[in-house]
């Protein structure tokens, strides 16, 4: 499930996009997943002939692990116009030198074609995509070029103007395959981005996507030069991994009766854990569950019978953006990316990180990790399982006596080691215990590492393992939170809030009949970052206009703030007309 990007990094999706993901949630199929054959953190050479002339298995291996040039040539309208600078060479250099083998260039052709016949694409446009394309290539990395943001834009309207689209989509490709025949066989071609059809079932849409495909194969095959034999991808129905959706794939791709055809779909997680909503604050069972049944599915239909699949994009739909409060606890996003490794190695997927660019995982102008510490553990997870716990964080309250916590230590097939802060080890017995798979650090240890109990992170240890990267645990003094009445208008409210240290997990919101009170209507906790937000650095928690607007007129709403002390604070709230006044309960 990719987005679209505004320039004000805020995530949005386009038309179609959030039905889809309800879609998902509701059947609990959800979208796919990921990653396959580890690689070296340098590999200088080109692609060799040797590799090329492997197996599709074997070259889709070869690619992994991927990366996406997101928000980039996909940008509506023009390169630059999400945020993110123009693509240099230098920028390929940097993601072969962090050990990537392969990059998707997605790109939207919209408006740089015409939209009437014969939808010519203009000269200039197509060959800044040549340029771009072969200096990954010439970096030595895979390439994989699709038709994108194109799916929602004009694709999407199909089922009513079905000649025309057809059509259009046809001179696409005739133009793409034109310019790129003489490519080496590193470059892939993708079909179409999320396929989604307007107005449709599910039937009728993967009816919509066979014949997408059906014409992108025979535009290219046709096309001559290295297009005959080159590698085709081809994504189901929204690119989703549901079995139903696979099993259309598999059969188009068994009528078309080319060996050098490749499966792509796409994993954003168990949805409520991806954007943090309906109490989805935590990588729990269920979201650990709807991975493994994804990969599952697609060794299943796919892999285990030998036909590839590239997992085009992958990552949380609300993770990381440094732009607003995080929506996701940093340790549980770790948990998602490190299992999500394993299931990607065992299922022999490879895998592509969406990257949006600057505000989340590289930097485009300096060309350093935002987070190099996420990065390592995501790196890590291409070779290697690590260890994690139950939390990433001790919280002590600051008003009571310190006294010893326990954490669940999941060692994922390694061998727990000990405990750290920095160069030091922590004496087993003295500052903490073992039984099992619970760690206990004493009361003795955790009043030395609070040291002066300011509110926040006192100090930062770290169980570390056989393997992997080390699990950092942040000791962390708080009270309870304190929030203070507050007064304005629609079109938002900041409500006065001391956060003593703690930090704010979920908002949950009903009313006095039990009826839930806000735009998610299927869930009592509304989510995060488009509901409510927290502004740790201004002492504020602002409830949004999305929020009130959708509050019943003068009838209170309970608001329950979660924190991830486990603290509790609970709130009112009362819409009339315009105005806007909430209280401490």
């Amino acid at each position: 499930m990719k987005r679209p990007h505004h320039p004000t990094g805020r995530r949005s999706h386009g038309p179609g996009r959030v039905l889809g993901l309800l879609l998902a949630l509701v059947t609990m199929i959800g979208v796919t997943s990921t990653a396959a054959l580890a690689a070296p953190a340098h590999q200088s050479s080109l692609p060799t002939q040797r590799a090329l002339a492997a197996s599709p298995t074997d070259t889709v291996a070869a690619m992994q692990p991927s990366w996406n040039l997101g928000n980039t040539l996909d940008a509506i309208p023009d390169e630059t116009s999400w945020g993110n600078p123009a693509a240099t060479k230098a920028l390929f250099d940097t993601i072969r030198s962090q050990g990537f083998r392969s990059v998707r260039i997605p790109v939207t052709w919209t408006d740089h074609q015409s939209s009437s016949a014969p939808y010519t694409i203009d000269a200039t446009w197509m060959n800044r995509v040549k340029q771009v394309v072969d200096w990954a290539l010439a970096d030595g990395l895979y390439v994989v070029l699709n038709v994108h943001h194109d799916s929602w834009q004009w694709v999407a309207t199909m089922p009513t103007d079905h000649d025309n689209v057809l059509a259009r989509f046809k001179a696409t490709w005739t133009q793409i395959a034109a310019k790129f025949k003489d490519s080496p066989q590193s470059l892939l071609l993708e079909s179409n981005n999320e396929p989604q059809f307007n107005n449709t079932t599910d039937a009728q849409g993967i009816q919509y996507n066979d014949e997408l495909n059906t014409a992108f194969h025979s535009v290219v095959r046709q096309s001559g030069g290295n297009n005959a034999t080159r590698l085709l991808v081809l994504p189901t129905l929204h690119t989703n991994s549901g079995q139903v959706f696979l099993d259309a794939l598999a059969a188009n791709m068994k009528l078309l009766n080319d060996s050098n055809l490749v499966v792509t779909v796409h994993y954003y997680g168990y949805y409520p854990f991806s954007v943090n909503v309906a109490g989805g604050t935590q990588f729990d069972a269920t979201s650990q569950q709807d991975m493994t049944d994804n990969f599952a599915r697609l060794r299943a239909t796919f892999t285990s019978k030998g036909i590839p699949v590239y997992l085009g994009e992958y990552g949380l739909l609300a993770y990381p953006d440094s732009n607003h409060p995080s929506r996701i606890e940093r340790g549980e996003a770790l948990k998602y990316f490190e299992q999500f490794g394993y299931e990607a190695r065992a299922a022999r997927v490879t895998t592509a990180l969406w990257d949006p660019g600057t505000f989340a995982f590289l930097n485009r102008t300096t060309r350093q990790w935002t987070d190099p510490a996420l990065f390592a553990a995501i790196r890590s997870s291409w070779t290697t399982r690590s260890g994690t716990a139950s939390s990433d964080r001790v919280f002590l309250a600051k008003s009571s006596t310190i006294t010893a916590r326990s954490l669940t230590l999941n060692p994922n097939g390694l061998t727990f080691q000990g405990v750290w802060q920095g160069g030091k080890q922590l004496a087993q017995g003295r500052d903490y215990t073992v039984s099992g798979t619970r760690l206990t650090l004493t009361a003795a240890a955790l009043t030395r590492l609070a040291g002066d109990r300011a509110y926040g992170t006192n100090a930062t240890i770290e169980a570390r393992y056989s393997g992997g990267v080390p699990w950092k645990i942040y000791v962390t003094s708080y009270d309870r939170p304190v929030l203070a009445n507050a007064s304005g208008s629609t079109s938002g409210l900041t409500i006065p809030t001391q956060y003593r240290g703690d930090q704010l997990a979920t908002m949950e919101a009903t009313y006095a009949d039990g009826s839930n009170a806000g735009p998610v209507n299927w869930s009592p906790y509304q989510e995060f970052n488009v509901s409510f937000s927290p502004d740790y650095s201004g002492n504020g928690l602002l409830l949004t206009s999305d929020f009130l607007n959708a509050l019943r007129d003068n009838t209170q709403a309970t608001l329950v703030f979660h924190f991830w002390s486990g603290a509790t604070v609970t709130y009112r709230v009362t819409k009339n007309a315009g105005s806007v006044s909430g209280t401490v309960a």
